[in-house]
This record gives C-alpha cells, structure tokens and sequence, in this order.
C-alpha cells in the first residue's frame, strides 16, 4: 500500500479531532530500549512523533489486520500490536500508568474498519428486526401507531337532537299532574310513549294527581310544629335501635 507523505503529514498535524492522544513508550525495532513519543490516533492510524510540538510524525502505524493484546514484559503497563504474518513487525508500547493503559488498548481495538464493519452489521441487524416489530404491530390497521382516537359513542350519527320535553307547570313549588297537555291527550294504554305526527318521540304519560281529601287536608293544616318534631324524635329513635342491632349482629357473638 502506497501512502503519500505530505498527504499524512498534514493529516496528523491538522485540527481534525483525534481518537486519542498522549505520550508512550515505544520499544525500538533493533534496540530493546524505550523512547517516549507523543502519539495521535485518527481513524485507523495511530501517528507518533519525538515531541509534543512537532510538525511532521516519525512514522505512522496503520491498525488494520492487527490484533492488540496485554504482554508480559519488565516494564509496567505494556501492550502489543500484532500483525498477523511471519515478517510482520509487532509494536511493543508502554503506558504511564493503568488508567492510560486501558483507554489506549480501548481505542486501539476499536480503531480498524472491521471492527467498523462489525458494528454496522449489527445495528443494521438490530433496524431491521426493529422495523419488522413495527410492521407487524401495525399489520391490522391503516393508521400510523401512536395515534389514538376515541370510538364514537353513537350519538353523532343522530341527525338531530331529541326535541326538549315540554315544561311541566308547578303550583306554589309543586308539579301539576293534571295539567293541561295531559287532558288534550288520550291516554296511552299500550304501555309505549310512540311518536307524534312529526316523528318526534313523545314523552310517556304522566299519572294522574292524587285528589286530597278535605279530611286529610283538614289533619295536614292543623298539625302544629310540635308535632312533628316529636314525630322526628320518634323515628330518630327508632333508626338508632335499628343500627344499633344491626352493628350487634356485625360483630357476631362475643367469646
């Protein structure tokens, strides 16, 4: 694979955002010894250059085909990129502490386009089981899910409204029965209220009004106040024996 330098030069340096970033120690090919660079990871390139501060890297490690894994060495904190190959080169790299360690071995991994590929793989997998949930959910009705609509009642389909009953007439707060419209009416025997000649329903008939004799009416006007608040004491009575007994036969017979 052939990579242009001033092409990657310019990448490592510019303000895009990397990865991860921080110094190493890195093992030399020839020499076992450790020199500490300042790395840049950006997509699957790992940059390392001798400071901070400058302006082109030392070399460029491309993580594809690689594998990154923990190695046992004298120093602290170490970890291996490993190409897979007889000639192949491995990296031996040093981190300053665990924290460092984790989050560059993290990065590392996770820095290759078949990782990439087998992260889309399985979002891909997981949308279309997503959409095929959502396809059978709504299977059975042509509206989007989530919309709600109450059932209709059944009264919006009634062309129009019942007609009001008409105002029954009162004499000093009472309901006359035997009013008028009920004695131009016959009365309706069949047990129905049917309909007028408008098709509009009629209300059922109304009773006849209980006629009082002058007796009764006579007893009514000469009972005093007195009498019935004494009839009110007796009834009080009466209810509170009634409950009392009842809260008796509640509770049961006592052990």
């Amino acid at each position: 694979m052939k990579l242009n330098e001033r092409s990657l030069a310019f990448y490592a340096t510019c303000d895009s955002p990397a990865d991860n970033a921080g110094f190493l120690y890195k093992r030399g090919e020839r020499h076992t010894a450790y020199h500490r660079r300042w790395f840049v990871l950006k997509g699957n390139m790992l940059f390392y250059f001798e400071e901070r501060d400058s302006r082109e890297p030392v070399g460029v490690i491309v993580l594809e085909g690689c594998n990154v894994e923990l190695c046992d060495a004298a120093e602290s904190f170490t970890f291996a990129i490993r190409f897979g190959g007889a000639k192949s080169r491995t990296y031996v790299l040093a981190a300053e502490n665990q924290a460092a360690m984790e989050s560059w071995v993290k990065s590392l991994s996770r820095a290759s386009f078949d990782y990439m590929r087998l992260v889309v793989r399985e979002l891909e997998k997981q949308l279309q089981e997503m959409s095929r949930g959502l396809a059978g959910g709504c299977a059975g009705t042509q509206e989007p899910p989530g919309l709600w609509k109450p059932k209709p009642s059944g009264l919006e389909h009634w062309p129009e409204r019942l007609p009001a009953l008409p105002a029954i007439p009162k004499e000093n707060g009472c309901a006359v029965w035997n009013n008028v419209l009920a004695a131009e009416r016959l009365p309706d025997t069949s047990g129905c209220a049917g309909h007028d000649e408008e098709e509009n329903p009629r209300p059922p008939p109304l009773p006849p009004r209980r006629r009082v004799s002058s007796g009764e009416a006579a007893s009514a006007v000469g009972q005093s106040p007195s009498t019935f608040c004494r009839l009110h004491e007796q009834y009080s009575r009466e209810v509170a024996r009634l409950r009392q007994d009842w809260q008796l036969k509640q509770r049961g017979p006592r052990p």
